[in-house]
């Protein structure tokens, strides 16, 4: 099953006089399980595609569904609800709280969604989702006493806590080395391997080689979609 699919999507912005159109008629579809690189320059349309399939934001026209449910004229409340249940986010900029443990904030969509579960419940799920990571041991950790790879798994098992049907990382190695930017983007393979859905945003060739498959905006059209035919494959992260 397809949990993006995507007929004819058109974005328009009215800046000024000058009508800028930053999605133009772009159709696609990515099936559970798929890990998919989104590229472009500046200006491509990529930030606008990732606004549009997060439920950030809605198309002037075309149709968006996801995970069935087409999701192209909700309001701003239908789309933080269906955005809650169905998409984990992961940026840049790991958007942790600074004087509060890895648990706690791994913990923290569960006490702001409709889960059932007891206060312990959270706690037990917030553990699993740092041991998936590589992070178990590190609870306790605040941010400040983590690596930036390890500040980003934190917001990783953060976006794992509701078991959404969508990952979406939006630049997730921006601010890390190397080494530890490989460590991150094998933790994504591993979820993948899994069986999660992964988009990953990113302007970096060599990050979206970790990927299944490639797509490229250019002036608001898809352009290009691959499968990536050398796939590289990233080293296991340290705790």
């Amino acid at each position: 099953m397809d949990v993006i699919r995507i007929d004819e999507l058109v974005k328009v912005y009215q800046m000024g006089e000058v009508e800028v159109r930053a999605l133009d008629g772009v159709s696609m579809s990515i099936a559970a399980g798929e890990f998919v690189a989104v590229m472009g320059p500046s200006g491509s349309g990529k930030s606008t595609f990732m606004n549009i399939v997060g439920c950030l934001d809605r198309p002037t026209s075309g149709r968006y569904a996801l995970d069935g449910v087409d999701v192209s004229g909700l309001d701003r409340d239908a789309r933080a609800e269906i955005r809650n249940e169905k998409i984990g986010f992961v940026f840049q900029s790991f958007n942790l709280l600074a004087r509060t443990s890895a648990l706690e904030n791994v913990e923290l969509p569960l006490i702001y969604s409709s889960d059932s579960r007891s206060a312990k419940g959270r706690t037990e799920k917030a553990r699993e989702c740092l041991r998936v990571v590589g992070l178990a041991g590190r609870e306790d950790h605040q941010p400040s006493q983590l690596s930036g790879g390890q500040q980003q798994r934190v917001a990783i098992a953060r976006a794992l806590i509701n078991e959404p049907k969508l990952m979406l990382a939006d630049e997730p190695t921006g601010n890390l080395d190397t080494k530890t930017s490989e460590e991150v983007i094998g933790v994504f393979q591993s979820l993948n391997d899994q069986g999660k859905t992964v988009v990953l945003i990113t302007h970096e060739s060599d990050i979206a080689e970790y990927a299944r498959r490639v797509v490229v905006f250019r002036d608001g059209k898809l352009v290009e979609d691959r499968p990536v035919a050398n796939r590289r494959i990233a080293a296991s992260p340290r705790t």
